[in-house]
């Protein structure tokens, strides 16, 4: 089971701060496309709750647009409700569009792995079950071997506890979520960042990767603090 409520609703503090408030709705607004569409790319990741990885990716320098949504299972247009109940196979993933010229798509790798527990196969932090599994979905060979050279990479290093078990996928259709979903972070700030808070995504990543916890996400869009 999921803290995730039906209509996308988490709870919420009543200590919130109507300046960050306006700090994330103006880095959303002020984000203008760098490149032409038919200069963009497009990375698909899965990474447990899509408000957070959305999030995480909107504050990387390059990343020009993140859509949350769906994809990994074999139910077409599904519901947030349908795959919460873990009845269509499909994962919470973010969809990111980024200009290359900016940012690499194995910088993104090194990213996504650092903002994750990759070594938890049965969801992330307090949300739990197949809809909250992480998945790298790869769209060519040049992605598959980038994501397969990380992925080995890491496990040799040592840095983690534990090996690695984020699968490595081939993209199929990816179905964007609600409207509600989208931008969630900046739409309802106080319950966001409050469901951030107390799942404990933050320092779970922090206790996974120590001093490379959350490399290249600018922590003052997700309020926490870097050690």
């Amino acid at each position: 089971m999921s803290m995730h409520r039906w209509q996308g609703e988490r709870p919420m503090t009543r200590y919130a701060s109507f300046a960050i408030a306006a700090i994330l709705a103006a880095s959303t607004s002020g984000r203008a496309l760098a490149a032409s569409d038919n200069e963009l790319a497009t990375a698909t990741f899965a990474g447990g709750c899509f408000w957070c990885v959305e999030s995480d990716f909107d504050t990387v320098p390059g990343v020009v647009e993140t859509i949350s949504g769906y994809t990994g299972g074999t139910t077409a247009n599904p519901t947030y409700k349908q795959v919460g109940e873990g009845d269509t196979g499909h994962r919470e993933a973010v969809q990111i569009r980024y200009d290359p010229k900016q940012v690499s798509y194995e910088r993104l790798l090194e990213i996504f792995w650092r903002s994750v527990d990759p070594t938890d196969g049965g969801g992330q932090f307090c949300d739990r079950g197949e809809s909250y599994q992480t998945a790298i979905f790869v769209d060519n060979e040049e992605e598959q071997r980038l994501a397969e050279a990380a992925k080995a990479a890491i496990d040799q290093s040592m840095v983690l506890d534990a090996p690695v078990v984020t699968p490595i996928e081939p993209a199929g259709e990816f179905y964007p979520a609600e409207d509600y979903h989208q931008d969630y972070y900046t739409k309802n700030p106080f319950r966001y960042r409050f469901y951030r808070f107390s799942c404990g995504r933050d320092s779970r990543v922090q206790q996974v990767w120590g001093k490379q916890a959350h490399e290249g996400i600018e922590s003052k869009f997700k309020g926490i603090e870097r050690n």
